[in-house]
C-alpha cells in the first residue's frame, strides 16, 4: 500500500510532463530542478568548494570534526538530470550524518556525452583521490554512493577499481536496460516504465552497450570484488526487483551485503525529507553505513 505521502507524489508526478513526449524540453526541465533546489534552505557545513578532479568538475563538503576518508557521491537523474547544483543540499547532510567528506562529482552527461563518459568521469575522479588525497586533507578510506542512476555509476565505479573503494551505498539503483524484473509491471508507481526506457536510451551510444556490463552491471562477472554494500529500495518502485537482485546476488558471491526495502515509498524519495517521513531516516541508514565501514 502507498504511504499518503507516496501517493501525493504520484498524484502530481501524473500532471507532469513526460520525457518520452516528443515536445519534452531537457534544458528546461534541468534549469527548473536547479530551481527548485535552489529555493530550498541549505544546510550548514563547514566547507564547501568547487574543485577540479582531474579535469571532472566536483563540489566537496566537509564537516566539523570530519573523520579520515571521503564519501564519492553520484547524483542521479537518470544519467540525463541533475547535477551537483540540484544534490547540493544532500550532498551537505551525506556530510554532516556520516561525518566523513563528500565527493559531489559533476560527470558527463547524455545526450550530449552518452556512454562511456559518465563511467570513465568516475574512474578519473577515484585515480586522482589516490594521487591527491593527501593534499586535500581527503586521505583515507574511500566510500561511494549514489541514487538510481548514480547508484548504477557508483557500483560501475566500484567494479572497474577493485580494492580503491571501502563501502558501497546504493540507494534504488537503476541497473537493467531490460526492464526484464516483475517489479515493472506490478511496482511502477509514478515511474512510468516508459520513462526507464527513454533514459538507457539516451545514455547508451550504441545497442551493443546495453549489454556491456560497465552500463548494465548486473551482467559483471566481478560482484565478488565488491566492498561491503548497501541496497536500499523503495516497495513502489520499478527499479526495486533489480536492486534486490543485485543484492541476492552478492550475497551468493559472498560480499558483505546489507538490504532493505522501504514499505509504502516510490522511486526519488530519498532526497526530499520535507516530503516524505522516511527520507530522513533512510538517509541515517546510509550515512551509518557508510561510517561504520570507512574506518
Amino acid at each position: 500500500m502507498l504511504h499518503p505521502q507516496a501517493r501525493r507524489a504520484v498524484e502530481v508526478a501524473a500532471g507532469e510532463p513526460k520525457v518520452f513526449d516528443e515536445s519534452f524540453d531537457i534544458e528546461a526541465s534541468r534549469r527548473a530542478a536547479r530551481a527548485e533546489a535552489a529555493a530550498h534552505p541549505r544546510v550548514s557545513v563547514a566547507e564547501v568548494r568547487d574543485l577540479d578532479a582531474g579535469g571532472v568538475p566536483c563540489r566537496l563538503y566537509r564537516p566539523d570534526g570530519a573523520a579520515p576518508g571521503v564519501v564519492v557521491h553520484l547524483h542521479g537523474g537518470g544519467f540525463v538530470f541533475h547535477d551537483v547544483d540540484v544534490h547540493d543540499n544532500l550532498a551537505r547532510l551525506l556530510a554532516v550524518r556520516s561525518g566523513r567528506a563528500v565527493l559531489s562529482v559533476d560527470y558527463r552527461r547524455p545526450p550530449e556525452h552518452r556512454f562511456p563518459a559518465a563511467p570513465d568521469d568516475v574512474d578519473t575522479v577515484l585515480a586522482w583521490l589516490a594521487d591527491h588525497a593527501g593534499n586535500e586533507g581527503l586521505a583515507g578510506p574511500v566510500g561511494l554512493h549514489g541514487d538510481s542512476a548514480g547508484g548504477n555509476l557508483a557500483l560501475v565505479g566500484a567494479l572497474r577499481n577493485p580494492g580503491r573503494v571501502q563501502a558501497l551505498a546504493l540507494v534504488y539503483p537503476f541497473l537493467d536496460p531490460t526492464a526484464g524484473f516483475d517489479s515493472y509491471r506490478t511496482a511502477a508507481d509514478g515511474f512510468d516504465p516508459r520513462e526507464a526506457a527513454w533514459y538507457w536510451q539516451q545514455y547508451a551510444a550504441s545497442p551493443d552497450d546495453l549489454r556491456d556490463p560497465d552500463l548494465a552491471p548486473l551482467l559483471s562477472e566481478r560482484l565478488h570484488t565488491l566492498p561491503p554494500t548497501l541496497v536500499t529500495t523503495a516497495e513502489h518502485d520499478p527499479l526495486r526487483d533489480e536492486g534486490e537482485a543485485l543484492a541476492v546476488r552478492l550475497a551468493e558471491a559472498g560480499v558483505t551485503v546489507t538490504a532493505t526495502r522501504y514499505l509504502g515509498q516510490v522511486h526519488g524519495f530519498y532526497r526530499h525529507p520535507d516530503q516524505f517521513d522516511a527520507a530522513e531516516p533512510m538517509l541515517a541508514a546510509v550515512a551509518g553505513f557508510l561510517a561504520a565501514y570507512l574506518r
